[in-house]
């Protein structure tokens, strides 16, 4: 078996009360019936989450298959995976998502069954008249502060936020409190994990007519309340004129491609994660640390919708 052609997935849903059908209006993919699609998984290895290969002589193969059997081709210098290490998903936020918190990878290890930290970056497709993006604990906001204030149910005062613009890039640290406001459609390159602590949920309900549960002992011990708050990123420039860099951090690197002609991406060691959303013409590769195929967007070959693909290594 060899991964030697760039590999799309088919994706995995996730229903939420908080999503909606832009999954399929907006980033054009075929949703089932319903109103509450918050999330596409696009590539993951994760437990019994597994992204399987759309199309190609590797059709149906599981990406825990492909790392487990040609980890070399398809990693490269990472090829010591036992799994795929980033998630990349699509997120529809009809009404907000909960106040939340992620882990790092040392207390992420001491759970049962362990898990990875969560550092994640989210890239903003759309965003609504004053959506907002909450990210980050307003200076001097310190643990019996912040408790009080969920037991009080105000836990918003405690909050940085602002309103993103469309192409903004937010990096979101592990131990970082933060919420996706109403009207937001994002792309989210993660670790690979699913560990999540809800600190504060809005006084709302869930489907069930009860408030949804909280984790906010745990949500408190993982906060880092010395961190600086997150804000959208400015990009740097490559020295490749079609190349900016939003993202560079031990667990992955984002850059963006505008593109108006083939161009050649890879031949660095790496593989990559390739994002195309058209329009404008563009490619945005989160690497996952190994070897990179060559790829090039043909002006008519286009993406029809928000399309992802993996680019097993290549030198």
């Amino acid at each position: 078996m060899h991964a030697d052609y760039p590999l799309r997935f088919d994706p995995i849903w996730r229903r939420y009360l908080w999503g909606g059908r832009r999954l399929e209006t907006m980033l054009g993919k075929r949703l089932p019936p319903g109103d509450d699609y918050a999330e596409s998984w696009e590539i993951v290895d994760h437990g019994t989450d597994q992204s399987r290969v759309m199309a190609g002589p590797l059709r149906g193969r599981t990406l825990r298959e492909l790392v487990r059997e040609c980890g070399d081709e398809l990693l490269g210098a990472a090829a010591s995976y036992a799994q795929f290490p980033l998630l990349l998903k699509f997120l529809d936020v009809h009404v907000r998502t909960s106040l939340q918190v992620h882990p790092d990878d040392a207390y992420a290890s001491r759970l049962e069954p362990p898990d990875r930290g969560k550092t994640e970056a989210w890239f903003v497709l759309h965003a609504e008249p004053h959506s907002r993006i909450y990210a980050g604990l307003r200076p001097g906001v310190d643990r019996p502060e912040l408790s009080a204030r969920i037991a009080s149910g105000d836990a918003d005062r405690c909050l940085e936020s602002f309103e993103p613009a469309v192409g903004a890039c937010v990096l979101i640290p592990a131990g970082t409190v933060h919420a996706l406001g109403d009207g937001l459609v994002v792309a989210e390159v993660q670790q690979s994990s699913d560990t999540t602590f809800r600190l504060f949920d809005w006084n709302r309900l869930g489907r069930d007519g009860r408030p949804r549960p909280l984790h906010v002992q745990e949500s408190l011990d993982v906060i880092d309340f010395h961190a600086r708050a997150p804000r959208p990123v400015a990009p740097q420039q490559t020295g490749v004129s079609h190349v900016q860099r939003l993202v560079a951090c031990d667990k992955f690197t984002i850059d963006r491609w505008t593109i108006t002609a083939d161009e050649p991406l890879g031949g660095d060691g790496r593989c990559h994660l390739i994002v195309c959303r058209p329009p404008p013409r563009g490619v945005r590769s989160h690497r996952a640390g190994g070897p990179c195929f060559w790829i090039s967007v043909r002006p008519n070959e286009r993406p029809q919708g928000s399309e992802c693909f993996v680019n097993p290594s290549r030198d």
